[in-house]
């Protein structure tokens, strides 16, 4: 699933409704499994209504046919009718061999689990219901199962109440916890997308750079051959008036295109020729974007016989430090502090703000995929975030290998610490790069 900027997906949404195979799949391994017990129910003597049970059987497997010579993909409403479909088809087998006696009434659970796992909330919901609703029905209505000898087997009443109240429990749970997960996968597959698309941004306007920076280094060579051959022509045509302003012209274009290609270039050189950067300028390039947005403040404290770290200048760094600053921001009162320090081993970067801070109940979840971890101030009321900040921060600065801890300062506000093992994120020693060849 792809999200565009500015378009959130709920947690409770569906990716896509269930695929008609898999549906059909399911649908026929119930129908082998019915058939497995019906075999074996008359291997062990057992009397039942073989006529009723083999016609609903059958049925399960007609329905089944129909969608495959159908073949279109169901809808989400499709998807739920055919699980309601297949609660019915199986408690209706539950009343013909003996309702909540027979062993193999936990099998109701399978329609509600698989639609918990695919389908919305209001959608499990009533599957849920409908399936409590049709095995009270079933446990009323059930038909004994008898013996090779015609005695009736059957469980006492209070096992049977509390084989009732264990489905229902089952449903509750098994469908609650079956949702829960899903829908936490979706939302980190959702989360996932949406970081790949950040960095995809980063690497596109990088690589955007470094064309800019050869454009710019290798027209600067014809650009400086017309304004010389312009000169020399407005030398050449001084008694021309009706020529000198076009001459005029033509080299102030020349002058404002080496302008342009040279500011240019320097941007696009800063892009792609850059490797290795201070601590620093690191942290001064993430905040950049949000500095006229409140009193940020940078400082720095190391060792005084450590020199200043040189890191390596990666674009997944820079946006999720960027990112850290960019919720700080939203949600400081009036100052955001970006402190850094290290060590032999360590490189250290905290970011706090004076605000409201993180609720303490969600400390423990901060950086899961859209969780909104705290209020818009009451002066930001057009606030409004999908709750992927934090965790595209999260994902970035751990795969650059750090390690971060949410939590609040003693004096109030939030306060985010990331923290590298020097090794991994410090830049390796090497010259600067040069200029880009010159083509022939």
């Amino acid at each position: 699933m792809n999200l565009t900027p500015g378009e959130a997906r709920p947690p409770g949404s569906l990716i896509g409704p269930i695929r008609l195979r898999t549906l059909v799949l399911l649908r026929w391994v119930a129908l082998g499994g019915q058939l497995c017990a019906i075999v074996a129910a008359l291997w062990l003597g057992l009397r039942f209504q073989l006529g009723l049970v083999l016609a609903v059987t059958a049925a399960g497997a007609v329905f089944n046919l129909a969608l495959m010579r159908r073949g279109a993909q169901p809808d989400s409403a499709q998807a739920a009718l055919q699980l309601a479909f297949d609660v019915v088809q199986v408690s209706l087998l539950l009343a013909l061999t003996g309702g909540l006696s027979n062993p193999f009434a936990l099998l109701i659970l399978a329609p509600v689990t698989i639609a918990a796992t695919a389908l919305d909330r209001q959608k499990v919901v009533i599957l849920g219901l409908a399936t409590v609703a049709m095995v009270t029905l079933a446990s009323f209505a059930a038909q004994p199962l008898r013996d090779s000898a015609g005695l009736v087997i059957e469980s006492p009443p209070l096992l049977v109440v509390g084989h009732w109240v264990a489905v229902v429990i089952a449903v509750v749970f098994f469908a609650g916890y079956a949702h829960r997960v899903s829908t936490e996968l979706r939302a980190r597959s959702s989360a996932l997308a949406a970081t790949e698309m950040a960095l995809a941004r980063e690497q596109r306007l990088q690589n955007l750079g470094g064309v800019v920076a050869a454009a710019a280094h290798e027209m600067g060579t014809p650009l400086a051959t017309i304004k010389l051959v312009a000169s020399e022509l407005a030398d050449e045509l001084e008694d021309r008036e009706d020529l000198a302003s076009d001459l005029a012209l033509l080299r102030d274009s020349a002058d404002r295109c080496r302008d342009i290609l040279r500011s240019m270039g320097r941007a696009g050189k800063d892009d792609m020729m850059l490797r290795a950067t201070p601590l620093h300028v690191l942290i001064a390039e993430a905040a950049e974007p949000h500095a006229t947005r409140g009193d940020i403040r940078v400082t720095l404290d190391g060792a005084e016989d450590s020199p200043e770290p040189v890191m390596q200048r990666d674009p997944g760094t820079i946006h999720g430090l960027r990112n850290l600053i960019q919720n700080a921001v939203d949600f400081a009162a009036e100052t955001v502090r970006i402190e850094a320090r290290w060590s032999a081993d360590r490189v250290i970067v905290t970011v706090a703000d004076d605000g409201a801070g993180f609720p303490p109940a969600l400390l423990a979840r901060i950086g899961e995929p859209f969780l909104t971890t705290r209020r818009p101030a009451a002066d930001r009321p057009g606030y409004e975030g999908m709750g992927l900040g934090l965790f595209i921060a999260k994902s970035l600065l751990e795969r650059s290998g750090a390690t971060l801890r949410f939590g609040n300062g003693a004096g109030g506000g939030a306060e985010v610490e990331v923290s590298w093992p020097r090794g991994r994120i410090e830049a390796k020693a090497r010259g600067p790069l040069g200029e880009n060849p010159a083509i022939a």
